[in-house]
């Protein structure tokens, strides 16, 4: 109550001012220009004064308003609100609002951090060049770190390159494809085995590092071309390597008595040994072709598996070995008939499930086979049966017609499958029937 009456009688003070401006005394004559003067002057003070007793109003009620209980700050607003002009209370209201500043006195509390983002001025930076220097940016160092790393892809890309290069020199060193026509033209009726077999020679011969030599094995019925694959390879490697880098070992020619054991391994061991040595001097991969492999006993089976275990000298590493054997022959005839009505022989799928059948069946006799990629020879049609006596009279001198051969052809054995026929022996006997037409 004592603020709102002093409040109002300051507020009636100010009003009073406005409506009754000061007037000068009656015996003081005044020249008319300073009458006008006056006239003009009194509103302004008149206005000034009244400012000033708002802004002490103001600042009074702002100390009221920190100092005073919470019930009486309502009503102290409401009775400057109602001395107060619309405008001036619009002001008032407007100062209370906008005034966050708390009266300072002294805590032990901590002062709260500021929470107020700092606006980023819209201006670029401005760059302060000094007086006696040119007005230009400074310069960038270069990095020496890309250039190092230019360089280490360059040197990566050149051993790229050269091993690209490398590769194709292996290749052409050992003239594969010129093998690959001669085993096409002179083996008949296999050539899903021949290319299977070139496949793994490019692979391994790519390249002359290797963690572990390999292994080809050559099965199938007789008469199929197995003994003729190897003969080729044979004559092949020794025309673009040397004689003395391909090996040919016979059983039943090198090992034909079963007593002499110890013989045979000691023969084979020197054999391996010193073939492999010149061909690691030579830097090239030799041939080492085993055929009739069925006959070999097991003991020479176990010692011919330590060669191709991984954990070798680099130059066992590097070899390539062939075994020649009609291990698993019955398997694969019984494949060939049940499939042969159907036609599928050639088919992918087909191929993968014979050599499957194979393999388990090598596997379980004798574990030298796990080492070994497995080129399954699957039987010979009549067709096939007729090339091969065309091909063996022509060699002898005789040029037959296509009667002649389909004669020939009938006086051997064949499995009858609806239209198809294979033949029991293959090609073997084909030799014979020609020498008798001398």
């Amino acid at each position: 109550m004592l603020v709102q009456q002093a409040l109002g009688c300051e507020g009636q003070e100010a009003v009073m001012e406005v409506t009754q401006p000061p007037r000068e005394p009656a015996h003081k004559a005044l020249p008319v220009t300073r009458q006008q003067i006056s006239t003009v002057t009194s509103p302004l003070r008149a206005a000034y004064r009244i400012r000033h007793k708002y802004l002490s109003m103001k600042r009074k009620q702002v100390a009221a308003d920190h100092n005073e209980p919470a019930g009486l700050k309502g009503t102290g607003s409401r009775a400057i609100g109602h001395y107060l002009t619309p405008k001036g209370q619009e002001a008032s209201e407007r100062g209370l609002r906008h005034r966050t500043k708390a009266a300072e006195y002294f805590t032990f509390e901590k002062i709260p951090p500021k929470t107020m983002r700092r606006r980023r001025s819209s201006k670029r930076p401005k760059v302060l060049y000094p007086s006696d220097s040119k007005r230009y940016l400074p310069e960038k160092k270069k990095s020496k770190a890309k250039n190092c790393l230019f360089l280490l892809i360059l040197i990566v890309f050149f051993q790229i390159y050269n091993a690209i290069e490398n590769l194709d020199d292996n290749v052409l060193k050992y003239d594969l494809a010129g093998l690959e026509k001669t085993l096409k033209r002179e083996v008949f009726g296999q050539a899903v085995a021949i290319d299977s077999l070139m496949d793994v020679l490019n692979d391994y011969l790519a390249t002359h590092i290797h963690n572990k030599p390999l292994v080809l094995s050559l099965n199938g019925p007789v008469g199929v071309g197995k003994s003729l694959v190897g003969r080729l390879l044979a004559k092949h490697f020794r025309s673009v390597l040397s004689d003395h880098l391909v090996y040919q070992y016979f059983v039943l020619h090198h090992c034909p008595e079963q007593d002499n054991v110890t013989g045979c391994l000691q023969e084979l061991a020197g054999g391996i040994t010193d073939m492999v040595s010149r061909a690691e001097e030579e830097e090239k991969i030799p041939l080492l072709i085993f055929d009739e492999v069925e006959f070999m006993q097991p003991a020479l089976l176990d010692f011919l598996q330590s060669y191709f275990r991984p954990d070798q000298p680099n130059e066992f590493l590097n070899a390539v070995y062939v075994l020649i054997s009609n291990y698993g022959q019955g398997a694969i005839t019984k494949f060939v008939l049940q499939n042969a009505s159907s036609g599928m022989m050639r088919q992918t799928t087909k191929s993968q499930e014979l050599l499957f059948i194979v393999q388990s069946l090598l596997t379980h006799s004798h574990p030298l086979w796990e080492h070994a990629d497995i080129v399954p020879f699957t039987l010979l049609e009549r067709t096939h049966i007729q090339d091969c006596f065309l091909e063996e009279m022509m060699r002898e001198g005789f040029y037959p017609d296509t009667s002649q051969l389909d004669e020939l052809s009938r006086e051997l054995n064949y499995y009858s499958v609806g239209k198809r026929q294979y033949s029991v022996h293959g090609c073997k006997h084909v030799g014979s029937k020609v020498n008798l037409l001398r």
